[in-house]
């Protein structure tokens, strides 16, 4: 496994105190897996390149299982997975260059602490997801990103591409920032990891996303991947990177928590092929909306709590909707979904109106003006004394033709494995109703403000106790 580092900063050497490894030298390290080797096949004043080189050893990696480990591909004499940059490679640099990784350089400690230019290549990248996939994660870290997939047989193009990518990320940024954004990301990636995931992971994760990780878009979709969606620490990372972040309660963008934390039901958990993959609920959920907004021929849409954008991104992406809007409480979930919405709109073309700050307690001339308005997973995040306030903005003041309202089915908290009976799949959810009670607030809602509303499961419709969302379409 191979990993470059570049610079061309003035005195490029000087990467050679921030990585605590002398450019004139070759570095031997013991890892359980194999030999890692630092070394630098270009050194002089205008550029600096230090390689980090892992040879594994397999018959090491089988002798130094525990009787606890889990049966890991890699672990194995013989297979055919190719030894390419995956946690092996990120538990190794944890190793090797761990004073680098928490920014300290008593030599240098003015550059360790600035952003310095960096081109960072891995030859040989597992990228589940396809070359998009790291885009997706490095790309809104300040890294331009080149991920060029690479073909099972160069001679044989005919065969396809594989799931490896070269991957090159250039740009400039604190060396210990690139450094711990590698050791989170490499095997978020891959989606795998070569040991056991227990608790102290989230410790790693927490410490290794410091300054980045809180402020990711896609944070949430990391967390689960490098806690191998192990749900009840995905809750405690999420949880202590809220923290960590200083952000108020109602910051978290509730529809990705809520998608990203909530226990998956059996239809969607994860296989061994990408392909026979079920469709995970979030997908369905959002389908289910744009299903009913076409139904009703609503094409000037508002996204009500739009959270990061997930929902604006997909109405921005089809051609149906003339015009979009999208308002949330948070500031920071509304500084993703702006950055989110400009990256779509350069593709697709602009047909947002706004993407605003608003409360939906409060009523806001902004809100005024649209066919549709959307609620999808926020309600429920809501304080009940309250909810009367969102009521009368959404459907009395704001009044749009068609409100669609999405919510959990608490009826089937009990087919999700790990949650406790009578807790709700996020803490941050006020109340969880069943489907009577979803009834009994829509209809009640719908006849106060002249609306009829008909009742939608999302998800697989279990007969004892239905469908993990309910939606209600409501029509004036």
């Amino acid at each position: 496994m191979l990993l470059t580092i570049t610079t061309t900063l003035d005195q490029a050497t000087d990467l050679g105190f921030l990585l605590h490894k002398h450019p004139d030298r070759v570095h031997r390290f013991e890892q359980s897996s194999g030999t890692a080797h630092v070394f630098y096949p270009d050194a002089d004043e205008r550029r600096c390149t230090a390689a980090l080189l892992l040879d594994v050893d397999p018959v090491k990696l089988v002798r130094t299982r525990g009787k606890g480990t889990p049966d890991f591909s890699l672990g194995q004499y013989v297979n055919d997975r190719p030894y390419a940059a995956s946690s092996l490679l990120a538990s190794a640099m944890a190793n090797v260059f761990r004073t680098a990784m928490r920014g300290r350089c008593a030599a240098r400690p003015e550059l360790a602490r600035t952003p310095i230019p960096l081109e960072i290549v891995l030859p040989a990248l597992p990228c589940r997801g396809g070359p998009g996939q790291a885009e997706r994660f490095f790309g809104p870290l300040g890294w331009e990103v080149s991920a060029v997939p690479v073909p099972l047989d160069p001679e044989h193009g005919e065969w396809g591409d594989s799931r490896y990518v070269t991957l090159t990320l250039t740009g400039e940024l604190r060396l210990t920032d690139a450094l711990n954004q590698l050791y989170v990301l490499l095997p978020v990636l891959d989606d795998a990891k070569h040991y056991w995931v227990a608790s102290d992971e989230v410790d790693k994760l927490i410490r290794a996303g410091e300054g980045w990780l809180a402020a990711h878009p896609d944070r949430a979709a990391i967390t689960r991947r490098y806690l191998a969606n192990r749900r009840a620490l995905v809750r405690a990372a999420l949880g202590r990177l809220a923290d960590a972040d200083g952000s108020p309660e109602d910051a978290l963008d509730p529809v990705e928590i809520d998608e990203e934390l909530a226990a998956e039901s059996p239809e969607e958990s994860t296989q061994e092929n990408p392909a026979e993959t079920a469709v995970p609920l979030s997908e369905r959920r959002a389908l289910s909306v744009l299903a009913a907004l076409r139904e009703e021929n609503a094409r000037r849409v508002i996204d009500l709590g739009c959270g990061s954008g997930k929902l604006l991104a997909r109405l921005l992406r089809d051609e149906f909707f003339s015009e979009i809007s999208g308002a949330d409480v948070s500031h920071r979930a509304l500084g993703h979904a702006r950055r989110r919405v400009r990256f779509d709109e350069r593709r697709e073309g602009s047909r947002v109106r706004d993407v605003f700050q608003g409360a939906l307690t409060y009523a806001d001339e902004r809100f005024r003006g649209y066919e549709a308005a959307v609620l999808m997973e926020v309600v429920e995040h809501v304080d009940p004394p309250r909810l009367g306030a969102v009521e009368r903005v959404v459907f009395g003041h704001a009044a749009p033709r068609v409100v669609v309202v999405t919510t959990p089915n608490a009826e089937h908290n009990v087919r999700y494995e790990g949650l406790a009976p009578g807790a709700m799949r996020h803490p941050d959810h006020r109340f969880e109703w069943t489907r009577a009670e979803f009834r009994e607030w829509a209809d009640r809602v719908a006849a106060a403000h002249g609306y009829r509303v008909r009742h939608v499961p999302v998800g697989d419709d279990d007969p004892e106790v239905g469908a993990p969302t309910q939606m209600g379409v409501f029509t004036r």
